[in-house]
């Protein structure tokens, strides 16, 4: 239990309340949260420890086998799979990059806008769906980066949606990219299954 002051205890509103008007319940579960919280963050510090010890192990391990090619890596640039010998443990490095559109996506929206103004005269509502619904705005004002990246797979002619997928492409940029670390494990029918570090999933 943590006093402010000694034969003291802050409440959840911030008071301070003598230890002696607490019930003997309310501290012990004081106690036990405490105590649950203390084991967690030890055991967070842990993980983060083995997470960058890892991720280090695997940099000087892909260095090494690059240089016996006379190649330099440079840092975990893409994805990188390792695996044991037996093939029943597998170790994937995964390079996650965070997307997002500038200001020329607005050129391409007004661009798709034009088709759209034009081919709903031949009933095309369902593309026009399609491209509406990629636009869409989350809570936090940001679109959809996959659903407008699939815009540029439909098979479209037209000149203005050929220059609209061209500013998509021009607008998107890369602002952060984070490693993914996983760890698998191959079960008696050949799928690999990954070892739960996350509390919830065990």
């Amino acid at each position: 239990m943590t006093t402010m002051l000694e034969g003291y205890m802050e409440d959840a509103k911030g008071h301070l309340i003598p230890v002696a008007k607490v019930k003997d319940v309310d501290k012990l579960r004081d106690e036990l949260t405490r105590g649950v919280v203390r084991g967690a963050k030890d055991l967070q510090t842990a993980m983060k420890s083995f997470r960058a010890a890892t991720l280090s192990d695997i940099q000087a391990f892909a260095d090494l086998s690059a240089e016996k090619y006379g190649a330099k890596r440079g840092g975990l640039k893409g994805n990188l799979t390792l695996a044991s010998f037996d093939g029943r443990y597998k170790v994937q490095v995964q390079i996650s990059e965070r997307l997002q559109f500038d200001e020329r996506l607005q050129a391409a929206k007004a661009l798709i806008d034009e088709c759209l103004t034009e081919w709903t005269q031949d009933s095309k509502d369902e593309i026009k769906a399609i491209i509406n619904q990629a636009f869409d705005m989350d809570k936090e004002g940001r679109v959809n980066t996959g659903a407008i990246l699939g815009l540029r797979k439909l098979d479209i002619e037209d000149p203005r949606w050929r220059e609209a997928m061209e500013a998509i492409a021009d607008s998107l940029q890369v602002v952060g990219s984070k490693k993914l670390l996983r760890v698998y494990e191959r079960r008696e029918d050949g799928v690999y299954t990954p070892i739960a570090l996350d509390l919830a999933a065990l």
